[in-house]
């Protein structure tokens, strides 16, 4: 680990897919397949993303075997060696729970956690400051992660104010989906990275001064994503938005209930493994795989043009 890598937790860090092969003796029938996780992490890296988010919402952690949670994130240390960061999910219910993922992910080398506030417990705010310093003891910089549509927790500005005092909590992934809240973070909490945590609100929170980009869909789109992050940080308005308005409604499906089956299924649009689910997730009801993949087909069709011009 390069001291380098630990400057900031900013960038295009992917949430990564995982991918199942079936087997009849694993969970619901279907067993993680290592190695094409393995190959996924580095394509990602490979083409442009500073690093990868194992065992994340998207990661389907909640659905893994502890065994197979620490594999995971042991596959995409090794996958992406000195080439990128890796910032494992450490959710729990409790704060035992996540600061015993946190010092795992310190002994298997990670760069960095992301937690999210209690996962089964709407905790009250001295429960959520217990819990995240419970995480930073393990001492690996904490991105803390704001989803008040799954956790019924709001990590508010003020909240977040508090949170950003404990010692190695260095960003928050925001996903409110309310851009006003990043000025106010920086306002607040000005040594609190923010970053973007909902793919269809991204170009908007890099352009109020968010530093990176916690992301779903560029598991289907690396290189485009990190371009797109690019000219969103460096000024380049113009050519951020020619590249992101064709992309956003199936960056859409980022923010919605079957979100991890749209984003596997758009890898398969692309030419890449997506694979099934394990409960409770469940294959997409046609109506919403129609959607996707009409959403999905816009956004190759654009990037098609774009690449031809």
């Amino acid at each position: 680990m390069s001291d380098s890598k630990l400057q900031s937790l900013g960038g295009v860090i992917v949430a990564t897919a995982l991918p199942y092969q079936e087997d009849a003796s694993a969970p619901a029938g279907l067993a993680v397949d290592y190695t094409r996780y393995a190959e996924h992490c580095r394509w990602l890296v490979d083409n442009g993303c500073r690093g990868v988010g194992p065992n994340g919402s998207l990661g389907e952690y909640s659905s893994l075997t502890d065994d197979e949670r620490r594999r995971v994130a042991r596959t995409a240390v090794e996958a992406v060696g000195e080439d990128g960061v890796v910032v494992v999910g450490v959710h729990g219910p409790g704060s035992h729970q996540a600061r015993h993922w946190a010092e795992i992910a310190a002994e298997d080398g990670a760069d960095g956690v992301l937690c999210l506030p209690p996962t089964m417990y709407r905790a009250n705010r001295g429960e959520v400051i217990a819990h995240y310093e419970a995480v930073a003891s393990a001492g690996l910089p904490v991105m803390v992660y704001n989803n008040p549509i799954d956790t019924k927790v709001d990590l508010t500005p003020g909240l977040l104010a508090e949170i950003a005092q404990i010692d190695g909590v260095v960003a928050v992934k925001e996903f409110s989906g309310d851009v006003r809240r990043v000025l106010e973070i920086k306002e607040r909490a000005p040594g609190l990275e923010v970053v973007a945590g909902a793919d269809d609100v991204t170009l908007e929170a890099l352009l109020m001064g968010a530093t990176g980009w916690f992301a779903g869909f560029p598991n289907v789109f690396p290189a485009e994503s990190a371009l797109l992050y690019e000219l969103a940080t460096t000024g380049r308005l113009a050519e951020a938005r020619a590249l992101y308005e064709p992309l956003v409604a199936a960056f859409r499906w980022d923010s919605r209930t079957e979100f991890v089956q749209a984003i596997k299924l758009g890898m398969e649009q692309v030419g890449r493994y997506g694979g099934p689910c394990r409960p409770p997730r469940g294959p997409l009801v046609p109506a919403h795989r129609a959607g996707v993949t009409a959403d999905m087909a816009r956004a190759i069709e654009a990037l098609a043009q774009r690449q031809a011009a």
